[in-house]
């Protein structure tokens, strides 16, 4: 049974309205609602949704099981979790105006559910629910989103919109459809039949993932593949794999969108606080002592998403250092990774929203973070010990000589094959005795020869000194690990030529001269990374030290560095290609002079955007041992002169391009900083229209709740008079339904509560009167006051005086039926008339 998670705020129950009143009543779905309510007052909203579905709906209850086909409402000032199918209700923690009961429901739902899960976020004013819709994504759950401008109060929409987690954006009465055919499409199933084929059968979508993204998914474990290949299909409505691969090659955001998907990127700050707390008690301090003080410690955080876990490794390293050497520094250099550049950008940022106070304790926040007026920001302390870097945990090769490794519930998404191959690669990163500290679903499997554990329940290992590398193939192996990925073919030699090439003399020997006497050249990408070598290019260009680099200008050797970068920068604006001659190169074991040709290519189609830089060596000038005449001499000097004009030129035209591109930065940024003065202003504006409107609203709820109150206490009157005086009374409404009706009439006519708003041709009473119903659907078509005198069952008799029903804007709302007892009259009048010689007209 899946579970529908709703959150409302102000205006939502509108949204709520439109919501039910559009859903079937058999969906084999229960429905959980948590609204905003004041903690002080009885809510009626059980009550009122009631009316907009056929559902039953309940006020949760604790340890209430949930069944299908129903709704449940949270009760006021109570937390509602999801435990086992079960309700749980707890106090909150945190005082009136700072509590997310949304959140608290949303999460409960991602735990309880994972990928089943299904939340919805209504109208409402704040931001409560948008953490929760993260954590329902995280877990593969569907979010969905009401549109802003169908809310009466769209702050919480686009908080959720904002945060990019919502997979479907609609209105309210549109929302129970999209749900239904999500769950259709993607129904409670065991994924483990596709587990064997399902590799085969995302070949095309992993392979166009690996074309756009770089990235190779084929060794993720083939269940959380399909989940999520099956969540972008469900919110498209697609139905055929095929159908989704052709969408996918069509468009290159959904690509982006799945990548991210395929990302699961949920963390927070101390996250699991067991954990942090032994590590900045005994792992850390352990650490520390062991250290020497000389070098710098080093840790890298793998997988760290938006930075939270890399920044409280950061705040535990400060916390350990000053409770075992108060007052000195801390050399510390944490490396952070992640695939996705977007995370990676949140991170280095370092502002987070106003609710991690909900995680962090208020002297942390305090000591390390600086409070804004909507977010908090890392101290530059802390900031500066973290460096972030977008890093492929497969592909690209690990950080060394590390003293711990924070790899977090990373390897869950990973098969068994990969694992085995990631953590080898960590072991040989960690120096001898160095700490790996895992998620609290995995381990280190039966690498026991790698890692001892130090706290098992914690994931927190030691490296045992092993030489990894003993392996065969260790690292030749490990990068890259992927048997899938695309390779580039040899140019072919002169053995691998077919017949018919080598029959021609002509094409026989352009062909050995193209292999043996082509100068050497490389050709270059929009970004200057070098995509083909031809020839030896050992002298003009070397590897850079450090992590693999293949951009031309990183490895050039010094000479060519400044000329190349001038010569790249005109080529992209010139047709002609570009020669540089007499080019004093470095080549490590003296100088070469070299002459460089560089040509921006703009057909054919293949090359199109590339360059080609083609490298010749130029002759060495060879002084002559005779005595050089005069006019020698001079020329001599012209051609120095010559060369240092056309450097000085060179030098003209580099300072030129940076100056160009200094005042293009200094013209982006004076731009940038008025679009910021702008928004300052706008959201200063905003921040007082607020303001107002929660004013406004104050003083509404105020004057609500008096006329509330004016309202109870006119009610209690009027129920009173009509149980004071002796006459039955019962109003009905324009359909002669039971509307009110007083003691006395329930003594004549079969009444109850459960009967307001049943018709009145439904009920039984002691009147002898078949004619009741048409005389007073007479009475409220012609406005004619009806009167008779009728008996009753039991010889009663009763004047029944039909009128309609008025109100004070005189619209006709109904009928009033007024009974009064005259038994005593008619019985004086019947002894009157049967006494001898009495007048029969009295």
């Amino acid at each position: 049974m899946r579970l529908v998670g709703l959150g409302a705020s102000a205006g939502g129950l509108a949204s709520l309205e439109e919501f039910f009143r559009n859903t079937p009543i058999n969906t084999s779905m229960a429905f959980l609602v948590v609204q905003h309510l004041d903690p002080t007052q009885k809510a009626l909203l059980p009550e009122l949704l009631q009316r907009y579905t056929a559902m039953p709906v309940h006020e949760a209850q604790q340890n209430m099981a949930i069944q299908a086909n129903s709704v449940y409402v949270i009760p006021p000032n109570r937390e509602l979790r999801v435990v086992d199918n079960t309700l749980k209700l707890e106090q909150p923690a945190e005082p009136r105006g700072l509590r997310l009961p949304i959140n608290v429901l949303f999460s409960s739902l991602a735990s309880a559910q994972s990928e089943q899960a299904i939340a919805v976020v209504l109208s409402g004013m704040g931001s409560d629910g948008t953490l929760g819709l993260q954590a329902i994504k995280a877990t593969g759950g569907l979010t969905l989103v009401q549109t802003p401008e169908s809310a009466q109060f769209d702050a919480m929409p686009r908080s959720a919109i904002g945060s990019d987690c919502a997979d479907i954006i609609a209105p309210p009465a549109e929302l129970p459809a999209r749900i239904l055919d999500f769950v259709g499409r993607v129904p409670e199933s065991d994924h483990s039949h596709q587990t064997q084929t399902s590799i085969t059968r995302l070949d095309p979508i992993l392979r166009l993932l690996r074309q756009h993204t770089r990235h190779d998914f084929s060794l993720y474990k083939p269940t959380t593949l399909n989940r999520r290949v099956e969540r972008r299909m469900a919110i498209h409505n697609i139905s055929d794999l095929t159908d989704y691969s052709r969408f996918l090659s069509n468009n290159s955001q959904e690509v982006q969108l799945l990548f991210r998907e395929l990302l699961i990127g949920v963390t927070q700050f101390f996250r699991d606080p067991d954990t942090w707390d032994y590590l900045i008690t005994q792992g850390l301090p352990e650490l520390l002592a062991s250290h020497s003080p000389d070098q710098p410690l080093r840790a890298w955080v793998a997988g760290c998403s938006t930075g939270e876990e890399a920044y409280s490794l950061a705040i535990a390293f400060s916390e350990a250092m000053e409770n075992c050497h108060p007052g000195h520094d801390l050399n510390l250099q944490i490396f952070a990774s992640d695939i996705s550049p977007e995370a990676i950008t949140i991170a280095r940022r370092g502002c987070y929203p106003l609710s991690i106070q909900n995680t962090i304790s208020e002297a942390r926040l305090v000591r390390f973070f600086i409070k804004h007026d909507n977010h908090y920001q890392i101290r530059p302390a802390i900031r500066d010990k973290v460096l972030f870097a977008r890093h492929d945990v497969i592909l690209d090769p690990p950080f060394t000589k590390l003293d711990l490794i924070a790899c977090r519930n990373l390897l869950i998404y990973f098969d068994l094959t990969l694992q085995r191959r990631i953590l080898p690669l960590f072991h040989y990163s960690l120096r001898p005795g160095g700490m790996l500290l895992l998620g609290s679903s995995e381990t280190v499997g039966r690498l026991n020869h790698l890692f001892e554990p130090l706290q098992p329940k914690m994931r927190l290992y030691r490296s045992k000194h092993y030489q990894s590398s003993r392996h065969s193939d260790f690292l030749l192996k490990s990068f890259p690990p992927m048997s899938t990925l695309p390779k580039e073919h040899p140019v072919p030699t002169s053995q691998s030529s077919s017949p018919e090439t080598l029959n021609s003399l002509q094409a026989a020997a352009d062909h050995v001269l193209l292999q043996v006497y082509a100068p050497a050249a490389v050709v270059l990408n929009e970004h200057a990374d070098i995509v083909y070598i031809s020839g030896r290019t050992g002298k003009y260009l070397e590897p850079a030290a450090g992590k693999a680099n293949w951009n031309i200008h990183a490895m050039a050797r010094d000479g060519l560095r400044e000329p190349l970068y001038t010569a790249l920068r005109q080529s992209v604006s010139q047709t002609d290609p570009i020669e540089l001659t007499g080019l004093r190169v470095n080549t490590g074991s003296g100088t070469q002079p070299v002459d460089l040709s560089i040509k921006a290519f703009r057909e054919p189609e293949a090359l199109k955007g590339m360059t080609m830089v083609v490298f010749r060596d130029a002759a060495e000038q060879t002084p002559p041992r005779r005595r050089k005449s005069k006019p020698e001499a001079d020329s001599d000097n012209t051609n120095k002169i010559e060369q240092y004009q056309q450097e000085i030129e060179r030098l003209r035209e580099q300072a030129r391009l940076s100056r160009e591109e200094l005042q293009a930065s200094n013209e982006e940024l004076q731009s940038t900083n008025e679009e910021l003065q702008s928004a300052n202003e706008e959201l200063t504006t905003s921040k007082e229209e607020m303001q107002s409107m929660n004013e406004e609203l104050q003083t509404i709820n105020t004057e609500l709740q008096t006329k509330l109150d004016d309202l109870a206490l006119a009610q209690s009157d009027m129920q009173n008079v009509l149980n004071s005086i002796e006459i039955a009374v019962l109003f009905l409404d324009q359909e002669l339904n039971v509307r009110r009706y007083t003691e006395r009439a329930s003594a004549i006519v079969s009444l109850r509560e459960s009967d307001i708003g049943r018709p009145l041709s439904d009920l039984t009473s002691s009147l002898r009167y078949p004619e009741l119903q048409e005389d007073a659907l007479q009475t409220l078509n012609t406005l004619a006051v009806s009167e008779k005198q009728i008996t009753t069952i039991d010889d009663r008799w009763f004047s029944v005086r039909i009128i309609p029903y008025r109100r004070l804007d005189n619209v006709i709302d109904g009928v009033v039926i007024t009974l009064v007892d005259i038994t005593e009259t008619k019985n004086l009048e019947s002894a009157l008339r049967e006494r001898p010689g009495s007048d029969p007209r009295v």
